[in-house]
């Protein structure tokens, strides 16, 4: 509150009244008089908050005023709690005024009315730091997100069951979807706009009319919980591309639509797609790609800095309100990056760097610069430096010993034992929603003559790691190879190593079940008497396992997936890292019991994982687990260097990166 310098001179008393007054009706006086000493000197009080669409003079209006946002997407699931101050602030210091930031309802329900907003997950310690630091928001709570996050956000419990109709007004996929927004937008409401907080606008679905299903009473439901939950006066919107189809479906009434497009568009064709829903009101691009996402396997995505800059400036120039996605990227930890689907199954990177304008590890970049010069021809820069790139240290060369083959260890990783069953259970029929699953049998028969083990159409889902009698024999794979040639005995073991690569997040093919969907075969003949073995690998090494556990005595075998561990100390200071894995083949890294993602360095093009400096140790040793799943190299060694390397494939030398 504004204090009047006037002096405050109490009405005259009633003579009756006792001289003495309690302080709290004192204090009631005393803000009825300096409120009165207000008005009276100011004229009529400021109009409450608002944050509105002008469709007279095709703008936003915050708080009465003629508005327009510059925003930068970031999300804080990929980003470890203690660096959000520092990207937030770089966001600021860019001149945005604000940041667009979706919920993903997977990270916050592990299972059906369990609720996680503690740590990593504290989504409104993140909205509240933003709003201390001067950035508004446009909030995207879903319930679906995309964003190439495992499922778009949609937890895979839903998919328990089968027969569920994701994104629809199907009743199952509804009453789960009300009990969120239940538990969320009640945390969301007091940091609307209009109600103190910095959240202007909110995102009802997402890219909607990508979506096959089409269903408007789905929209409407969703339109009619976000109004009761979060009252009447916030502003609610839509994105889509700029197909006439898509904006067909994506859009409804109520719910001002907004598009999306990249740097190779022409922005006055794409305005004008958003013309033809909204005649009048804010031209809005939501999502301004600067940059895209990496698949495995195919090369390192860039989009050039001139080129971003060009396009952001012809917007601006228009008058309209902008979103970059994204602004700062970050990195897809533990299981959490998603998949596309374009004629095959293609898995996202564990790095999210998006060639964004801040790097995966939070560091300003000739594209966030070439933006900033932008942003300053129409708006005013906040005054002082940008801070800078966060310190990074080159720890060295680690070396790492066997522990133990995975399948010496099921005990530990499946200590309630395996489930039997006739055929193979999917993932999600045992309740089991990433990493990994074994399925277990025995041959039926001898097999003197190599024999066809195989895999039905679209069954193996996403690899398969198979061992006969504890040997490694090769992968399956989605999309890929799905046979294998085995000899062996009547009565040897069978083992799958089933592995989750991130459940699709985009298109019609949402739900997507994970395990083996299918029965393997023996030379055409369907193989029984399955033991499948859900693995908590995770929760072992978060209890200390492998390192407080006593020595394995395993095979000295590379091959095959296994249990490697080390440990390496910091010179006083924790600073950000990236490690490299010459000569592995494929798996998962932890570091003290932190999910760093997937490594894969002969796919490509990611070659180092980015460990954030705040899950390293001072003083006392750092705890390296790698599960390496095809084979590590005869001399096991990580690397850690000062910066990362992104970009090599399958086609290019694996010497020019070592």
């Amino acid at each position: 509150m504004v204090v009047s310098a006037s002096p405050f001179v109490p009405h005259p008393e009633p003579a009756e009244r006792p001289a003495r007054m309690g302080l709290r009706s004192l204090a009631l006086l005393l803000a009825a008089g300096l409120l009165h000493t207000q008005v009276s000197k100011h004229g009529p009080p400021p109009p409450a908050r608002s944050f509105q669409l002008d469709y007279e003079e095709d703008c936003f209006r915050k708080d009465g005023a003629p508005f327009r946002y510059i925003s930068g997407s970031i999300h804080y699931a990929r980003i470890p709690r203690p660096a959000w101050r520092d990207r937030l602030l770089k966001m600021y210091m860019s001149g945005l005024s604000a940041v667009q930031v979706y919920v993903p309802w997977n990270y916050h329900e592990p299972l059906p009315g369990v609720y996680d907003f503690a740590g990593d997950r504290d989504v409104e310690a993140f909205l509240d730091l933003a709003a201390e630091l001067g950035l508004l928001v446009i909030l995207r709570p879903g319930p679906y997100i995309c964003a190439e996050w495992e499922m778009g956000g949609l937890p895979a419990w839903l998919l328990w069951k089968p027969d569920i109709v994701l994104r629809s007004s199907d009743p199952a996929y509804l009453a789960a979807v009300d009990s969120w927004l239940h538990v969320l937008l009640p945390k969301i409401k007091p940091r609307l706009y209009q109600n103190g907080g910095n959240i202007i606008s909110v995102q009802v679905e997402n890219e909607y009319g990508s979506y096959y299903a089409c269903d408007y009473e789905y929209l409407r439901h969703l339109l009619g919980s976000f109004r009761a939950l979060l009252g009447t006066e916030v502003l609610l919107f839509t994105t889509d591309s700029t197909r006439v189809e898509e904006l067909r479906c994506g859009t409804l009434q109520g719910l001002y639509a907004t598009i999306d497009f990249g740097p190779g568009s022409n922005v006055t064709e794409a305005f004008g797609a958003q013309r033809r829903v909204e005649p009048k009101g804010p031209l809005v691009n939501s999502e301004y790609y600067t940059g895209w996402l990496d698949y495995w396997g195919e090369a390192h995505a860039s989009t050039s800095s001139a080129r971003v800059a060009r396009g952001l400036e012809d917007m601006l120039r228009l008058g309209a309100s902008v979103n970059m996605y994204m602004f700062h990227g970050g990195t897809n930890f533990a299981y959490w990056s998603g998949a596309d689907f374009k004629d095959q199954y293609k898995p996202v990177t564990t790095s999210y760097d998006y060639d964004a304008p801040l790097s995966e590890a939070g560091d300003p970049t000739e594209k966030l610069f070439a933006i900033r010069t932008v942003i300053s021809k129409f708006q005013p820069l906040p005054v002082g430096p940008m801070p800078p790139a966060t310190p990074k240290y080159a720890y060295g060369w680690v070396a790492l010993q066997k522990y133990a083959d995975l399948l010496d260890v099921l005990d530990v990783l499946c200590p309630s034992g395996p489930i039997q069953s006739q055929f193979p259970l999917t993932f999600e029929a045992i309740k089991q929603a990433h990493g990994f699953v074994v399925y277990r049998t025995q041959l039926p028969r001898d097999v003197l003559d190599p024999a066809t083990l195989g895999a039905p159409p679209h069954s193996i889902c996403d690899r398969g790691y198979v061992m006969l009698q504890q040997k490694y024999q090769g992968t399956l794979e989605r999309d890929g190879q799905t046979t294998l040639r085995v000899t062996g005995k009547a009565g040897d073991t069978l083992d799958v190593l089933l592995e989750n690569m991130g459940r699709i997040s985009f298109g019609a093919n949402v739900s997507d079940f994970k395990g083996l969907l299918g029965n393997l075969s023996l030379d055409s003949s369907p193989l029984s008497n399955w033991l499948v073995y859900p693995l908590a690998i995770d929760t072992a090494i978060q209890q200390g396992w492998p390192h407080a556990a006593l020595p394995k005595s395993s095979s000295q075998g590379r091959a095959g997936p296994a249990f490697y561990t080390g440990t390496f100390e910091t010179p006083g200071m924790a600073w950000d890292t990236f490690v490299k894995f010459p000569g592995w083949s494929k798996g998962q890294l932890w570091i003290n019991g932190f999910n760093l993602g997937r490594y894969w360095p002969c796919r490509g093009p990611q070659q180092t994982l980015f460990v954030p400096g705040s899950v390293l140790h001072v003083g006392r040793p750092n705890n390296i687990t790698v599960l390496e799943l095809e084979g590590a190299p005869a001399a096991p060694f990580l690397l850690f260097l000062d910066r990362p390397l992104f970009n090599r494939t399958l086609s290019s030398s694996t010497e020019a990166t070592e």
